[in-house]
């Protein structure tokens, strides 16, 4: 059952806010959702957005500019929050890229995370509630991300390219097996066998691969980001796009650095790619 927490008019829409008890979690999650302004169709094409580190389910509705173009493209956008809260774990919150903000979207299989630490169960269980509650149409959901948030977008449309119809990013953890905040991620989530990493490398994904999205995968990068060089890599996944045949526009933008200005600056073009590929 949802709770609704706030709802707020927005450019014709609704921007709203909701608790409810998830069983992926074992634990009360949050979420938002932007309702454009109603077109009179039946079900909505939908628009997943992960977050990054730190940030929770208001960081994108507040910062990223979304709505405005959201309600002209008829767009319903979700932002789930980026990990469970108040899971009673020891020093859970003493990392601010590990623990609480920092689930990395995935399944946890290490104690004493894997009770409630299950975003990639969760996403999939939100997905199904929006479909169920929010007429988001089945057949017309995309998903995209930032930072950590862009690591969960590529990972979950490139392990379920049947559910996810689109996929963008803003300068996603592109090779987390490769950078310092994935390898503290998945050492303390999934343990030290890196065999079990690669299910959650977007990398590693797509060099399995065989042109998963015909109609191509956007990615923005700022050249100034401080992330760059040692934690995003998107060199390494351009390279295995080259290998899959996959179709990647990866735009490199001078002077542009990690935060939501640059996620602001671009936001439009995004939603613009989604809604030509989900019709």
């Amino acid at each position: 059952m949802l709770e609704l927490i706030s709802e707020h008019a927005c450019h014709g829409g609704t921007q709203r806010f909701y608790r409810h008890a998830s069983r992926a979690i074992g634990l009360p999650m949050r979420f938002s959702v932007f309702t454009p302004p109603e077109n009179g169709a039946a079900l909505r094409p939908t628009l997943f957005y992960l977050a990054g580190l730190t940030c929770n389910e208001e960081t994108f509705p507040t910062k990223a500019g979304a709505q405005r173009m959201a309600a002209r493209l008829g767009l319903m956008l979700i932002a789930p929050d980026t990990s469970p809260r108040g899971a009673a774990i020891a020093n859970e919150s003493a990392a601010w890229d590990f623990g609480v903000g920092a689930g990395f979207y995935l399944d946890a299989t290490e104690t004493p995370w894997r009770q409630h630490y299950r975003m990639d169960s969760y996403l999939l269980e939100l997905r199904a509630l929006a479909v169920a509650e929010l007429k988001a149409d089945a057949s017309r959901i995309g998903v995209f991300g930032h930072s950590m948030g862009g690591h969960g977008a590529l990972v979950h449309a490139l392990r379920r390219p049947d559910l996810f119809r689109s996929v963008s990013a803003f300068a996603p953890i592109a090779a987390p097996s490769h950078c310092p905040w994935g390898i503290k991620a998945f050492t303390g989530y999934l343990g030290a066998d890196q065999a079990a990493w690669s299910r959650y490398d977007a990398t590693a994904l797509m060099a399995a691969s065989a042109n998963p999205f015909p109609e191509g995968i956007l990615i923005d990068q700022g050249l100034s980001d401080k992330f760059l060089a040692e934690q995003l890599h998107p060199e390494r996944f351009e390279q295995a796009c080259e290998q899959a045949g996959q179709a990647l526009t990866l735009r490199r933008h001078d002077a542009y650095d990690h935060g939501y200005y640059f996620i602001n600056s671009f936001i439009d073009d995004h939603l613009q790619f989604h809604r030509d590929r989900l019709g």
